[in-house]
């Protein structure tokens, strides 16, 4: 497989080791053909992001052992589908974005403005936080 890249152009980071997340479950928002749902957006989930999933019918919550899913808490990072992600965005439920670990093939789904909106991403330089 082809090295893939964030929305930011660089190499794509990882998303998740714990729980290891990804369609290919290596951590990353890799995507490939197989990837029908476009997994390539890395959201730090919240109890709202979680709850809205659950009601679009996407939840993420309730473990799956013997898919290997081990049901997700706040604050857990996911590779999570773009159109889902978009679909609660839409609705103003904001899922923290870590645009370092997203996909750019995210961007064939949810338009940049959007995921930078949610970013979750420190600064390079955090000094700058402190200013």
């Amino acid at each position: 497989m082809d090295p893939q890249r964030s929305v930011l152009g660089e190499d794509l980071e990882v998303c998740s080791l714990e729980p290891m997340t990804g369609f290919y479950r290596d951590g990353y928002c890799t995507t490939g053909p197989d990837d029908l749902g476009s997994h390539t957006v890395c959201t730090v989930v919240t109890a709202e992001f979680l709850e809205h999933q659950r009601q679009i019918g996407n939840d993420l919550s309730t473990p799956l052992p013997q898919y290997g899913f081990p049901g997700l808490r706040p604050g857990d990072r996911w590779a999570v589908c773009a159109s889902r992600w978009l679909e609660s965005y839409e609705a103003g439920v904001m899922g923290p974005v870590v645009l370092r670990a997203t996909n750019e093939a995210a961007l064939e789904h949810v338009p940049l403005a959007a995921l930078e909106a949610c970013s979750a991403d420190a600064p390079d330089d955090a000094r700058s936080l402190l200013d």
